[in-house]
Order: structure tokens, then sequence, then C-alpha cells
């Protein structure tokens, strides 16, 4: 065949991740021609009119070449099943389906191969699409969508409603009753084949026209791309509405992964300024042009999926200047590979785009040029792209000093963890002659206790109501109800997340935002902070009146319970923190003064109670204390706790501390903090110093870190304790995974656009619950699945 050229590496030669299996140069203009390719061979016109099909495992046999069509052939496409191998051709005189077994037969034996006729002038057709089963096509002209029959010449539909061209249009493989199609006018369609109307039709979506769409039957998602680099995913699920799931911008993308991968190389030594000069390029737009799915590759030598964290959300992305592996789920570039790195290649500018998944080894992508006359077939090895891009995000895959939160070493000897604070009673008791010389203190009044004034009382929220309908007390229910109280139960693993209000209560007569809220570990009591200094204490069911604490001169931002759930702990905008005993509204414990320049932002017990872990401005802090209910009422200022200083942490950058998130439920040494430089840092107490940073953790600062803590009613697997979730505004949540420091996967379906929404897990740890500012509570699966509830 003339033009054919191979490209095949010899053996002595290591074989790369991206070579070119044979290029083909073509006299007509190919730049924008839909082109194709199955398992086992490929389809593309090869002298205007001539329909070619090349082998692809073996690309030195003789193609098989079809003639038919008089016009220049414009888009080709392949069948969906392997017995017959159906393709169809378009031009702007025929539709022709051909079977490739028959017409290599006939070419074999010396006869001229003939194809079916099923459309006749049609008109430049842009773009071909067959139905799952094989029995009808699809046929983009204009602005028109053709459903021809596959068998015979006969027109069965014409879709109408696009403003601009028809760009494509595709069958889903799990309805064939249903086409889903983009135009240029930026928006697309559904519609419904049967009865041939208009099922929904999207809002434009894009500066720039739709070039692809991609419809994924793992995740019933419709996946589309613009010519301007833009990406959006839809949900298909008829209960979802058509419901955006995420957008992905991908020249941000891809600079961000530059930017994290200039980080790791940093981390091995190199400047930043020689990493960013090594990647520094051009801005260009990047156009969408293929959309194809990605098969998880295992690797054997680790046992452990190095590309999939969840099967079915990696794609591939064609585009002009190279090819992308995309997580979708992440919205987070894997890895890259731009022609300009392959100097072996034919094409260096892609006009269209075929994606193939030969094995799991594999990937055959047939491109055309942009700006030559040029058609080449070239072969992705995954196995050698897994083993020299063996990183995420610009993170390395962790070895054997892999973080856990659940503690799996013992405490070291001179760890921070293992300080104790000297308490007063554990002093050195005095010489028995300084007793007998001392005076003991004398009450000035003659009881021994002395009645107080009133003044530190909370004020009184309820006016008196007296009581009617009065019953007596079944003393042998009571018992018996508090023996209940005693045996916790499980929480149910199978059960749905809540969706049914159950108690809607105003905590205050005036409009007061909760700045704070926490439920106690046993699940009794819930506690809120409110912005009007006070803090009130319900029970889990928000029935009868609420215990007040009140003290603090300003807004409180955070409270927290005590493991045994017996102290609360409170971290106001007055640059204080109080430690209040349950059912007592006088503090134990009070910092502030001198040791707090700035408001706290973050406050929680930690090492299950041991310690208090506080963040203030830069500086993260761990104090040891010791709680000292016991008061002289003749001295009730003198404050008998304690607490002590044990160790200062600062972010790599010396930045403001946004949020800091630790397990007290049971033995950990790992501390999450984020900062306003976006990034997240994992310390290791035990070590006393940063175990790991994930760099542009989102793409504003992060307000929230919230982990998987568990709880007493329910048992999960230790791995599950590895995940936690990150907020940020406007940028939606992240799952994260402490073991590898990766994001696993993204919710953008609530609005976030100014307030901090926070985010937790349930018990169970199958769901994440999280706020909206469109007053609507979204609940939602680790796998990304969301339902919304409006109260």
């Amino acid at each position: 065949m003339d033009g054919l050229h191979s490209a095949c590496v010899s053996e002595d030669c290591v074989r790369g991740v991206l070579e070119e299996r044979f290029s083909v140069s073509c006299k007509a203009p190919v730049s924008h021609i839909q082109v194709d390719c199955c398992s086992s061979v490929c389809a593309f016109p090869l002298q205007g009119n001539e329909l070619c099909i090349q082998s692809i495992a073996d690309p030195s046999l003789q193609p098989l070449q079809l003639k038919g069509h008089h016009h220049s052939i414009s888009a080709v496409t392949f069948g969906n099943r392997q017995k017959p191998l159906l393709i169809c051709s378009a031009s702007e005189d025929y539709v022709i389906v051909w079977d490739v077994e028959r017409c290599r037969k006939k070419t074999e034996e010396g006869l001229i191969a003939m194809g079916t006729i099923v459309g006749t002038l049609l008109g430049n057709v842009s773009h071909l699409s067959i139905c799952p089963r094989d029995e009808k096509v699809a046929a983009c002209t204009g602005a028109k969508i053709y459903i021809l029959n596959i068998k015979q010449e006969e027109v069965i539909s014409v879709f109408e409603g696009h403003l601009a061209a028809v760009t494509a249009a595709v069958f889903p493989s799990w309805n064939a009753d249903i086409i889903v199609s983009i135009s240029e006018d930026r928006t697309f369609k559904v519609w419904n084949l049967s009865n041939e109307e208009l099922i929904h039709q999207s809002a434009v979506l894009s500066g720039s026209p739709l070039l692809s769409v991609f419809l994924s039957e793992m995740n019933k998602q419709l996946i589309t791309g613009s010519a301007d680099g833009q990406v959006w995913v839809f949900s298909l699920l008829s209960e979802h509405k058509y419901r955006l799931v995420t957008r992905v911008d991908l020249q941000k993308t891809e600079q961000r992964y530059l930017k994290n991968k200039a980080f790791r190389e940093t981390q091995k030594g190199t400047s930043i300024k020689d990493s960013l000069e090594k990647d520094n390029k051009v801005e260009t737009v990047n156009p969408v042009l293929r959309i194809a799915p990605f098969m998880s590759v295992l690797d054997t030598r680790r046992n452990a999926n190095r590309f999939c964290s969840r099967s079915g959300s990696y794609f591939w992305i064609g585009s002009s200047d190279g090819v992308y592996l995309i997580n979708l789920a992440t919205s987070e570039l894997c890895t890259v590979m731009h022609f300009k790195d392959y100097p072996g290649l034919t094409i260096a500018m892609a006009g269209s785009w075929a994606i193939q998944q030969g094995n799991q080894t594999n990937v055959f992508c047939l491109l055309t040029s942009m700006f030559e006359d040029n058609i080449a077939l070239v072969q992705i090895n995954v196995t050698v792209l897994a083993e020299s891009h063996c990183y995420f995000n610009g993170q390395e895959c962790p070895g054997e000093d892999n973080l856990y939160v659940v503690a799996r070493r013992p405490l070291l000897p001179d760890s921070l963890l293992s300080s104790d604070v000297l308490r007063k009673d554990a002093s050195k008791p005095p010489k028995k002659s300084a007793v007998k010389n001392c005076v003991k203190d004398q009450p000035v009044v003659f009881h021994s206790k002395v009645k107080s004034s009133g003044y530190t009382a909370p004020g009184c929220r309820t006016m008196f109501s007296p009581k009617t309908n009065t019953q007596k007390k079944n003393h042998q229910l009571s018992k018996s109800s508090k023996k209940n109280e005693v045996l916790f139960k499980d929480y149910p693993a199978d059960c749905p997340a809540p969706s049914i209000l159950q108690t809607h209560l105003n905590a205050t007569a005036k409009p007061t935002p909760v700045c704070s809220l926490q439920f106690s570990g046993d699940g009794k009591q819930v506690v809120c902070g409110l912005s009007d200094t006070s803090i009130l204490l319900y029970n889990s069911t928000l029935s009868g009146a609420p215990a007040v604490y009140t003290g603090h001169d300003g807004a409180v931002r955070c409270v927290g319970w005590s493991h045994c759930n017996q102290w609360l702990l409170s971290a106001s905008e007055d640059r204080t923190l109080r430690i209040w005993p349950v059912g007592i509204t006088q503090p134990a414990l009070t910092l502030g003064g001198e040791r707090f320049p700035q408001p706290l932002r973050s406050a929680q017990f930690y090492y299950m109670d041991k310690f208090l872990l506080l963040s203030c401005g830069p500086l993260l802090q761990l104090y040891l204390y010791h709680l000292d209910t016991s008061q002289d009422d003749i001295k009730r200022y003198k404050q008998k706790s304690l607490c002590k200083l044990v160790e200062k942490f600062q972010m790599t950058t010396g930045t403001e501390i946004t949020s800091v998130s630790a397990v007290n439920d049971f033995f950990s040494y790992i501390v999450l903090v984020a900062g306003n430089d976006h990034a997240v840092e994992a310390f290791d107490l035990n070590v006393g110093r940063r175990a790991a940073c994930i760099p542009d953790a989102h793409t504003r600062a992060v307000h929230h870190i919230a982990q998987n803590k568990g709880s007493m009613f329910s048992t999960q697997e230790p791995d599950a304790y590895n995940l936690f979730l990150t907020s940020s505004v406007t940028d939606g949540i992240k799952l994260w995974d402490l073991r590898t420091l990766r994001c696993v996967q993204r919710y953008e379906g609530h609005v976030n656009r100014c307030h901090p929404c926070t985010a937790a897990f349930s018990p169970c740890g199958q769901y994440i619950a999280t706020g909206s500012e469109n007053n609507c509570l979204l609940t939602a699966t680790l796998d990304g699945k969301l339902q919304l509830f409006r109260p």
C-alpha cells in the first residue's frame, strides 16, 4: 500500500510508553474526519473515497481496501458486535454498511467487495454511530440527525432541534430507545427514538462548541467535552434529572498537575526554578477531541490497583497536543503524554482521535494530523506507564512508610505524647516542723459554706409555667428504663441515610446563628455554640430546656466533647478556651490572656483526653492539663486546674492554620492541619515533626477537615479510619486516603460559594453529610451517589 510506513521498534530497543505502530500518507485532507478502531482492526479513508481496514496486531499484513463512495469519506465507525463485524462509512453521496469478514473473503477470491447502501444524498455527514444491537445507525448532517436502518435503505426518523451543526450523536449501551446528541450550539439533547420526541435539553454549557461525548454504562453518566478544554459530567439517572456531577478544566488541571510534579522534584533536590523551567510551555487551549474509558491495570508486584481508586472513573482524553489520563471522580489529572516529548512520532498536532483499549496492557490510538495529510496508529504501553508514572498529583506512591491513623507502633522513649503534667496533689509533702508552726486558714464567717450571690448563674431563658395534669411516676418503668439506657445498641450497618425531619427547634427567641455543633460520643447529648456568646446543651432528641453555659465574650466558634463524655470544651472569638464539667456551669479551666494573640480556629481533646490540641494563628499548640473542680468558697476566683504547653508546630510555609483534626476516640499519632496556602499537612506527634504534605489540596484554602472517627456503636475496618474529608469554598468536598495522600472522590452537588459549609461522616462510615447554602442537607455515599434533603 502506498504511503504506509512502519514505525515498530527493534527487539533490542527498550519499549517506550508511547510508540507509533504505523503511519499513512493520504492525498486528501483528513484533519477532522471521524476515524475508528476496534480491538483487532482500525478503519480510515485512504485516498479520499477509499476505505482502508488495517490490522492492529500485525500492521505488515496487506490492508483491506473497500471502494464504493464517489466523494471523500467524512466519517467511519465500527459496530458493537464481533460477529459479524460491521463498519459504516459515509460521504456526501452514500452511507454504506460493510461486513468486514464477507468483504475480506470476496477480495481473496478476486471479486469486488460490496456493501449495503443505507442512505443516499444526506449531505456532509460529520459523525456516525451504531446502536448497541447493530440495528440502527445515526448520521449527523448539519443540524439534523438521521436514524437509518442498518440492513436496508430506510430512514426511520429525523430529529431536528439544534440551532447549529450536530457534532456527535451516540446511543447508550443500556437503553437502545434513547440517543444523546451534542452540537455547536453548546448544548446536549436527549431524544426518545420510539416516540420521536425530545426528553431533555440542557442549558448552554460553554462559549465553545461541544466536540465529543461518551456515555458511561457503569456510572450511568454523560461525559462531554468542548473546544476550550472543558469537561462536564451529568447523571443520566431519571431521579437525578440530568444533574451536573462535576466539571473539569483541562488546562487548569494540567497546570496543577505540573505544579505538584515540580513540588515532587523539589523534594528530591531539584530547585523549584529548575522544575518550573523544565515544564514551562506556552499556554494553549486543549480541545477535547475524544473521550474513552480506561480499564484498570493490576500491579502484581504490589498487589494494588495503582491507577483505579474506583472502577469506571478513569478516562482517556485525546486532545490536539497529546493524550491525557484523568480521574473524573476526583477531577485530577493522573498523567499526560505530549507529542513533543516523543520525537519518533509522525504527527505533532492531532485533528481527530479514536481510542480503543485492546487488553489490560495496551491502548491503541488512531489519530489524524491537524495540518498534514497523515494518519497514524499509536500504542500506549500501560505497563510501562505504570512503572514510569507511579505517582499521582505529584505524590509518589508511598512504600513501607505509609501513614496510618490507628497507631501501629509503640511510643518512642522521648515522644511528646509520653509527657505528663505535674499535679498539685503529687507534689512533695511539707515537713512536720513546718506543719506545726504554720497557722491554719480560719473562716471569716461562722458557717462552713457561704451561699453564692448568684452573679455567675446563667440567665433565665424561659418564663415560669405551672405544671398541670401531673401523674405519678411508675417506679418499675423508671427502673427498667434506666437499665436499658446502660445497654448500648449497635448502629445498623445497612440502614439508609437519614432523610426524615424528626425535630425542628429554635435555639433562641431571636435569630441567632449556630456557629458550632457536636454530638457526644454516646449519642445522648448535643452541644451548640452560638454567636451570642452562649453554649446550649440539649439531649439528643432536642426536647426539654437546655443547660446554658455563659462566660465567653465572643461568638463560640468551636465546641467539643471529651472521650469520657464528662467534659465540654469551647473556644471563642474572645481568645479564650474554657473546659466545663457536664452539669456544672462553672468552667474548670480557662485559658486566655497572653497565651493566644489571635482567636482560636480549632480546639479539641486529643489522645484519649490526655492533651488539648489548639490552633492559634500560624501555631499548632499541644497542651497537657489537669482538671480539678474542687473550689474554696472563700477563694472562688482561684483556679486549681493546671495546664502546661508541651510543644508548638508550624506548617512548612508558616501560614495561618485554618483547620485541625485529630482522633480522640483511640490512640492515634496523626494530626491533620490545613492552612491558607491551600495545603494539608500531616504531623506525626510520636516523632514530633511533619510527616507528609498535600500541596494545593484545593483551589482555595481548606476551611474544614473531617476524619472518619467511627463510633462506639459500630465496627469498621481499620483501613477505613484512614479516610478524611476536606472542604473548601467554591471547590466542593474531597475524600482523601491518608495512606497514599491521594484524592479518591470529589463531591460537588451542594452550593458552597461564600459560607464555610462543613461535612461529617456517618457512624457506620458509609455516608457523608454536608450543608448547603440553598437551605439543603446533602448526604452521599463514598462512591459519589448524592441524596438531597430539604428541611
